[in-house]
């Protein structure tokens, strides 16, 4: 049985041992066996943490053609390729032609006979895959000192440095490339400052020997690396897909577990290419140079990652267990103690809610439905489950709504601020664009992972003229909101992309959006003491122990079953022909579905898996207040819709 040190360090060993092993049984399976054995060792208790992360960890620390796992979302697909999935080569020493691999491999080995009747072509597929967007800082550190406390339990897997070096200097000598990623520039357009410094303290600092060194900055400023977001930082990654690609599916979170290749040859191919291209009759090549470009990428920018195991992530929060996120009945232990906890843990987080919300405990309710709200079906175009919140009345002193954004950031593992100011309206990509030249799709802000919280900041709204990539921006975010779905461009033709992303819109009056619910801010502050009172937030902020209890509730309310019995249903009907009775137009059919929506929510958001009538008699009261607190606005401001 192999050691840990074999199956991490060189997982090429063990799969050229079954493929030897399978010579004399053509018919043995070899390639399944392979994706077993890994996927088993895997299975072991804590075994996940042994894996050197590519997310964690700078790529000129990762050992070539060892096994690693990447935290990432598939950003692009691309058209499948041939390779030599069994080759015949001489071997040097003894002259004999023998049979190799060229699964899980980019370059093959010296000595290959072309004309062998024995070479098998096999076909892969190739994604083009970016870290998660709008990851929260906390994720990151969390994830990295996880699998740092687990490092020291085996030999060492990822640091040794010396070796990708001298590759890396060989790398430079064939292609006059730098070699470290790309350090992306820091603001994020229209972000908030601070957006990836938040109240982690110094989490950056403790990051640090996890940046590629910037003297090597400019190494990738022609090479876009296409990320969704401006400003984000990471590896990206084209990784090679040998079984059930047509399982995944474009913006999947996936935590990829692959063999890596970084082998600059790669890159020196990648040139001859281009040169011989360029003496070749543009009817006889395939492919442009531009396409070229971008589906071979120098290895030491973007590397191959040789996929051996895939597993979806439902989430992206590395304080709850994945068997919690995948099979709930295994992971009985850790839900009782966790559900047994949410009402208290609740109230702990409607009163830090509140305090931010400016002492508004109603605005600080809606909040936590929002922050556990999810996509859980569609019937025909309707998504089911989706609680669009516009918190109207945000006051525009002293960068309320950036500071509140800093917070929900703290809380939720990714998400992206939008100032949606006229500048960024007209000038900002939300919808990713199909890019025929180079054969790949352009990213947008829009393209992201499932759940994540998007924070539209409308007070940014100036007066001015949205020209056609502004109207068609706010399009698409009213698109997003009503259908949660992004119509993509592809010049021809738009094509559907179901999503599944939180939107929060914080707006002075009423939105321009289409919104779930709306609720107006009811401030308890004075705006003369308002800059003392949001230093003070951000002075005592909760302790990491806190915080990770309510990063931990939020996750959790948002995996949970729910149900209605026939009883509570039957009440329910009984209610809204009730209400009907004595003023038909005091409540619609729109309203009742507010109120079912509440109350799911609600009984979540308790810990509870099915309705109660205690609790949609609670959730109608919160309507109620809700609907009277904008009555009375509406009273004060006549002019507001």
């Amino acid at each position: 049985m192999p050691s840990t040190h074999d199956w991490i360090n060189n997982p090429l060993g063990i799969v050229e041992g079954m493929f030897a092993a399978s010579q004399s049984d053509p018919n043995s399976g070899w390639e399944a066996k392979v994706v077993e054995f890994f996927k088993e060792q895997l299975k072991e208790k804590d075994a996940h943490t042994w894996v050197p992360s590519m997310n964690d960890i700078p790529l000129h620390y990762l050992k070539p053609n060892s096994l690693v796992k990447f935290r990432c979302l598939i950003q692009d697909m691309f058209d499948p390729e041939f390779y030599m999935g069994v080759y015949e080569a001489v071997d040097p020493s003894t002259k004999a032609a023998v049979l190799r691999c060229g699964r899980y491999k980019d370059v093959m080995e010296c000595g290959v006979d072309f004309n062998s009747g024995k070479t098998v072509t096999a076909e892969r597929q190739t994604f083009y895959c970016v870290p998660v967007p709008g990851e929260s800082p906390w994720v990151k550190e969390i994830s990295f000192y996880a699998r740092s406390s687990q490092a020291r339990v085996l030999p060492s897997t990822s640091y040794v440095p010396s070796r990708q070096k001298r590759s890396y200097e060989e790398d430079d000598d064939m292609d006059g490339m730098d070699t470290q990623p790309q350090k992306q520039r820091e603001m994020h357009t229209g972000s908030p400052p601070g957006q990836h410094s938040n109240g982690q303290g110094n989490g950056d600092c403790k990051r640090q020997e996890t940046e590629a060194p910037s003297s090597q900055t400019a190494s990738a400023s022609h090479l876009d690396l296409n990320f969704p977001l401006p400003g984000e930082k990471g590896p990206s990654c084209l990784v090679k897909v040998y079984e059930d690609g047509e399982s995944f599916k474009l913006n999947d979170t996936l935590e990829v577990y692959g063999i890596l290749s970084v082998s600059p040859a790669l890159s020196a191919l990648a040139d001859e290419k281009d040169t011989s291209s360029s003496l070749l009759d543009p009817a006889e090549c395939m492919e442009t140079a531009e396409e070229q470009r971008v589906h071979s990428p120098p290895a030491s920018l973007v590397p191959r990652l040789h996929m051996l195991y895939a597993k979806p992530l439902p989430h992206n929060n590395p304080l709850l267990p994945a068997a919690a996120a995948t099979a709930m009945e295994d992971s009985s232990a850790f839900l009782s103690s966790t559900l047994s906890e949410m009402a208290s843990v609740r109230a702990e987080l409607l009163t830090y809610l509140t305090h931010v919300l400016l002492g508004d405990a109603l605005a600080a309710e809606y909040l936590i439905l929002h922050l556990i709200s999810n996509v859980y079906a569609r019937r025909d175009v309707l998504p089911l489950g989706k609680f669009t919140l516009n918190l109207s009345g945000c006051p525009s002193v002293a960068s309320y709504t950036q500071r509140l954004y800093q917070i929900i950031q703290q809380l939720v593992p990714s998400s992206y601020y939008l100032g949606m100011s006229l500048q960024n309206m007209n000038q900002m990509r939300l919808v990713p664009k199909k890019d025929y030249v180079a054969n790949r799709l352009v990213s947008g802000a829009l393209q992201l992972a499932r759940n994540t919280s998007l924070f539209l900041d409308e007070t940014q709204l100036e007066q001015g003229q949205l020209d056609t990539t502004g109207v068609r921006n706010v399009t698409a975010l009213g698109n997003l909101i009503s259908w949660q779905k992004v119509d993509y461009d592809f010049n021809y033709h738009q094509m559907e992309f179901p999503c599944n992303i939180n939107v929060l819109i914080t707006s002075e009056g009423r939105s321009l959006l289409p919104s779930d619910c709306r609720i107006h801010l009811q401030s308890q502050v004075t705006p003369a003491h308002m800059e003392e009172y949001l230093s003070s937030i951000h002075m005592h902020p909760q302790t990491s122990s806190q915080l990770n209890k309510f990063r931990l509730y939020l996750s959790v309310a948002r995996l949970l079953d729910y149900s209605i019995s026939e009883d509570v249903t039957k009440s329910v009907e009984d209610d809204f022909v009730d209400m009907r009775k004595d003023d038909p137009q005091s409540i619609t059919a729109e309203d009742l579905h507010r109120m079912l929506v509440v109350a799911r929510l609600l009984c979540l958001s308790l810990g509870q898996t099915s309705l109660s009538r205690d609790t949609w008699l609670r959730a109608k009261h919160m309507e109620t207040l809700r609907s009277s607190r904008m009555e009375q606005h509406k009273c004060v401001n006549g002019n507001e819709p």
